[in-house]
């Protein structure tokens, strides 16, 4: 007897006597390297990896010396440039690409696996796009152990490249359009039999002739069934190896009973075949999925596509001297040129020259950005006028685009709730089917035997819940897909599924309602301390600072007069702090100086309505406050008018003066405001908003605005604003357009609209199509038709989200 490999299924050589034992049991192995992986996988405790997969690994590979030495390669600083991030001294991350996943237990292997390794931080691996994104502590383990260990599970791993995953997900296009192709060729052949078949029946045709066309089709069908529909039969033995049901247990078992059936009467001349049903069903069915596959890539290749914006090269100005360079050599603070009409190597500061950038597929915003010097521009944006010469101040996976596509790789790790729900509900279908398909063979064995076959095989193509299992991935990858095209990111799965729920939207002020980038309008001495002074004070103190206020102060100071700060430190909803020259300063809100009143502290009262008021102050006094004026967003009214008039309420809640806040809530027609708000203050407004039943979107774009922004259902984080913020989000407005947040909301509920019809449609077209198929009105060939139009109907309609 011949024995297969227990670890990859291959066969076993009969002079090779290889075992591992597996939950007590002795099981045999094909090579050495599949022993090793499966002596890994049961020292580790990871056993159950056996009981859960649904598809075969690869077969095991040793990890010999010489792997071991191009493996370590991967740890030279210079190489990890391009794919690793430091996230402080001692953490790194960076994402991978496993070669070899062919299942959900392979994700769960490597990621318990992974975890268990001493130093490794976190370890998630994406199914949809096999990419792993790991984080490890380099003091107690080295990336290429990490590697090794992959290895030694039986999976290739190396850094992601966009280029080579796009050549990897070509491949299989194409392979997937040639199953097509073939079960396309042989359907079309094999129906024109079909058709002279039914025709001869009706009209009388010579037996010998009948006979004739039988054996073509059989001959046609061949490669249907032992090529283009091979996907369906491993899915279906991987599924029942793990005792579990999947949808091509029924298509699997329709196909290979119809062609077993059909085969056995061709060749005793008795009955009818129905070569032409298995040739639909195969075609229409792989069309499905492919149309299913596309609309669930476009999100992935969303994000590839930002990550092919970078150049592979670029021209560095060391020593005055130009030179043509590989962008991964580039370090911080070298100096760049981007002559006009290329794409800008890293992010990076102007230095000199000025210039406009087009930065359409980062941020959707289609008009063309002016840059000047002191303004930042990010890598991937194409320089569109003059030669600008540049700082990098980021590159790598530290530039805003790898961030984006961190976010969005997350996102889209993420299953929505209503697309498990579709999953667990698809599954118990399935179980129903095959009952409700036992039943009525049983039924009309006892009727009918000679109508039995047609029946069982029609219940079981018409009533595959393909369109069930589809219904809610497909909308959900074709909208995030639209949203990102407008520069609104989604970085959580279940946030398009949240906005639809949205009753109540809550914003910050500054940076979200505002521009965020106030002007200073007047310094204001009010101790012995003179207005200059004071100024620099606070530019000074502010240096460390990322609110949208530190740069007002720093662009209004000569900054080479600035004073040293010593134990600089950011107060969250008040402002900072610092030593000078020995004295400990503050300058924020109010609440630095919350024993005095205005009056008392002498603030003159022509303070302009809706100004805010910054406060400087030393341990003993108030020495000085400055008056800032701020913009409201141009599309700001436009906003709050749509969401009160989609019912939907609205307020601020502000660390800004009550004045600063008043005014802006006035212009928008807004009644529910708080000012002078620490971020405890905030999170706890929104905790009461929540327990009346609302379901809230919160905007934000500040660090104080963090954990807010981590408390709400849902929440928005400004593309301008700091990491932290975009870390807290669920979505983030690259575009900066506030109209976008009505946008998301609208199509969120859309999106949930559609599915509701698709599951509507799902359901309503299987529980129809049953009992007509169960009591013999629907044929095979028809049941085909049906079954695919379904899928189809259901892919149609998420693809018209936008």
């Amino acid at each position: 007897m011949k024995f297969t490999c227990y670890h990859c299924g291959q066969p076993v050589p009969d002079d090779l006597d290889l075992t591992v034992k597996i939950s007590g049991e002795s099981r045999s192995m094909c090579c050495h390297g599949c022993q090793a992986v499966a002596k890994t996988i049961v020292d580790n405790g990871l056993q159950d990896y056996y009981l859960h997969r649904t598809s075969m690994p690869v077969s095991g590979q040793d990890v010999v010396p010489d792997e071991l030495k191009k493996l370590s390669l991967y740890d030279h600083p210079d190489i990890q440039k391009s794919f690793v991030i430091e996230n402080d001294a001692h953490m790194k991350e960076a994402v991978l690409i496993l070669e070899g996943i062919t299942c959900a237990a392979c994700i769960w292997l490597n990621e318990r696996h992974l975890k268990q390794l001493s130093g490794v931080k976190s370890a998630q691996v994406n199914y949809a796009t096999h990419r792993a994104r790991i984080s490890w502590d380099e003091n107690v383990i080295k990336l290429s152990t990490i590697l090794a260990e992959i290895q030694l599970l039986g999976y290739n791993a190396h850094p992601y490249n966009a280029q080579t995953s796009d050549a990897l997900r070509q491949k299989k296009r194409k392979l997937d359009l040639r199953r097509i192709a073939i079960a396309g060729l042989s359907a079309a052949q094999v129906m024109m039999l079909a058709v002279a078949l039914y025709a001869g029946a009706a009209f009388g045709m010579e037996t010998s002739t009948v006979q004739l066309m039988r054996y073509v089709s059989l001959g046609l069908t061949l490669p249907v069934v032992f090529y283009a529909a091979l996907p369906f039969y491993r899915s279906a033995w991987y599924a029942l190896r793990s005792r579990k049901l999947s949808m091509d247990v029924p298509v699997s078992i329709a196909i290979i009973s119809a062609f077993i059936g059909s085969t056995w009467i061709t060749f005793h001349g008795k009955g009818v075949v129905y070569f032409d049903a298995i040739t639909m069903f195969a075609l229409f069915l792989l069309a499905a999925r492919f149309l299913e596959q596309g609309a669930k890539e476009k999100s992935v290749e969303a994000a590839e596509n930002l990550l092919k914006l970078a150049p592979a090269m670029t021209i560095r100005i060391r020593d005055g001297k130009q030179e043509v360079v590989p962008v991964l050599d580039l370090e911080m603070g070298d100096m760049i040129l981007a002559k006009p009409g290329e794409a800008i190597a890293a992010d990076a500061v102007v230095v000199e020259g000025e210039s406009s950038a087009d930065e359409a597929l980062l941020t959707g915003e289609s008009r063309s950005v002016p840059k000047k010097p002191g303004d930042s521009v990010i890598a991937g944006s194409i320089n569109l006028d003059g030669p600008l010469f540049l700082q990098v101040s980021g590159v790598g996976e530290n530039t805003v685009l790898a961030g984006i596509v961190r976010m969005l790789d997350r996102a889209q790790a993420e299953k929505p709730r209503i697309a498990q729900m579709a999953d667990r509900v698809a599954g118990y279908f399935t179980g129903v089917l095959l009952v409700l398909t036992l039943i009525a063979g049983g039924i009309w064995l006892w009727i009918d035997p000679s109508k039995t076959f047609e029946v069982v095989l029609a219940v079981l193509v018409v009533t595959c819940p393909c369109a069930l299992s589809i219904a809610a991935p497909a909308a959900m990858a074709a909208a995030g897909s639209h949203l990102l095209q407008r520069g609104t990111l989604l970085t959580r799965g279940h946030a398009l599924e949240t906005l639809a729920q949205v009753n109540h939207v809550v914003f910050d002020k500054t940076g979200t309602l505002t521009y965020g980038k106030p002007v200073l309008q007047k310094s204001i001495a009010l101790g012995k301390v003179d207005a200059e002074l004071c100024l620099r004070l606070a530019a000074s103190l502010e240096q460390a600072s990322e609110h949208p206020l530190a740069a007002s102060f720093l662009n209004a100071v000569d900054q080479s007069t600035l004073f040293l700060v010593e134990k600089a430190q950011n107060i969250p909803g008040k402002g900072v702090s610092g030593m000078i020259d020995g004295v400990a300063y503050t300058l924020g809100n109010i609440t630095v100086v919350e024993n005095r009143s205005i009056t008392e502290l002498g603030l003159p009262e022509e303070v302009q309505a809706g100004a805010t008021v910054v406060w400087l102050a030393s341990e003993n006094e108030t020495l000085g406050a400055f008056v800032l004026s701020d913009e409201l967003r141009a599309d700001a009214i436009e906003l709050v008018s749509q969401l009160k008039q989609a019912g939907i309420r609205v307020s601020i809640l502000s660390g800004d003066s009550e004045g600063a806040v008043k005014y802006f809530a006035d212009k928008l027609d807004i009644d529910t405001y708080s000012s002078s708000m620490r971020p405890e203050d905030k999170l706890a407004a929104l905790q009461v908003m929540q327990k009346a039943g609302d379901v809230v979107a919160m905007i934000g774009d500040g660090v104080n605005d963090a954990p807010v922004l981590a408390g709400a259902q849902v929440s928005f984080a400004m593309g301008g604003g700091t990491q932290v913020a975009h870390a807290s989000s669920d979505i983030v407005l690259l575009s900066e357009k506030l109209v976008e947040i009505w946008h998301a909301i609208e199509l969120g509920r859309e999106s949930i609209k559609v599915i509701r019809q698709n599951f509507v449609w799902a359901i309503g077209y299987n529980f129809l199509a049953l009992p007509f198929a169960a009591v013999g009105f629907v044929p095979p060939w028809l049941a085909s038709l049906g079954m695919s139009t379904s899928s189809l109907i259901v892919v149609l309609n998420a693809l018209r989200l936008k």
